[in-house]
């Protein structure tokens, strides 16, 4: 007979309730940044189309079409996140991850909108027999790759910043952009890089031992350094 917890529930209800309703929400909170972007960068396209090729018409349904198919990138987001091999290149030189993860994303979201365009040709009374001949006569390549390009365009901004946001520290790319003075950022960047390139030269210079024993130059210059990184100077910099 299964133990029951003092609200009745058999044991482990709760838990795994609690354990599903927190993987949905790390789902919503992982998919919301790309879908919010592309459904930006998709409406800023589609008026800018719409005012240089229709003289100012404004089709609202466009708006919310480009908006729905934002939806659809940013569960390609996920699924490519998803992916064994998508972080291969996170330690190599941040221009080899923002390519390669930019491409990765390009391809996944070229798959799900090649593979949307079939499902709506076979809803709307297609056949699998007249697949070759509807892909090869009557599909739209021109627009599929022109929109396909700014997919790349769109990505490897949302790359670039997703990449830099994990350089600097999570919520810190956007503290950069809108919260600290640039004066006052430069300074403090600088010195905390140059006492990171000290602390590193000291470690491959000296021995664990070394940096170990208190009465050792290298320990009490390690303690420094340590010390100028830990630093917080004034309210700005606690936020």
């Amino acid at each position: 007979m299964p133990l029951a917890d003092s609200t009745g529930s058999p044991a482990g209800t709760i838990p795994r309730k609690s354990s599903f309703l927190a993987f949905i929400g790390r789902q919503l909170l992982e998919v919301l940044p790309p879908t919010l972007f592309f459904a930006i960068g998709f409406n800023v396209i589609v008026l800018t189309t719409q005012l240089i090729l229709a003289d100012y018409l404004i089709h609202f349904a466009n708006f919310m079409l480009v908006t729905f198919s934002a939806l659809v990138v940013g569960k390609a987001v996920l699924l490519a996140n998803a992916l064994p091999f998508f972080r291969r290149f996170d330690t190599a030189p941040i221009i080899q991850p923002i390519l390669f993860k930019t491409l990765i994303y390009c391809l996944v979201v070229l798959i799900v909108r090649f593979i949307e365009k079939l499902a709506k040709y076979l809803l709307a009374g297609g056949t699998f027999d007249g697949i070759s001949d509807y892909v090869g006569n009557h599909f739209s390549w021109n627009r599929f790759f022109a929109i396909q390009i700014w997919v790349f365009i769109l990505f490897l901004i949302y790359t670039i910043a997703a990449e830099l946001n994990s350089l600097f520290g999570s919520g810190e790319l956007a503290k950069i952009l809108f919260t600290r003075r640039s004066s006052e950022l430069k300074l403090k960047r600088r010195k905390r890089v140059r006492a990171l390139v000290k602390l590193s030269r000291l470690t491959e210079t000296h021995s664990l031992d070394e940096l170990r024993d208190r009465s050792a130059p290298a320990h009490l210059e390690m303690i420094d350094l340590i010390t100028k990184l830990a630093a917080r100077k004034g309210p700005s910099e606690r936020r």
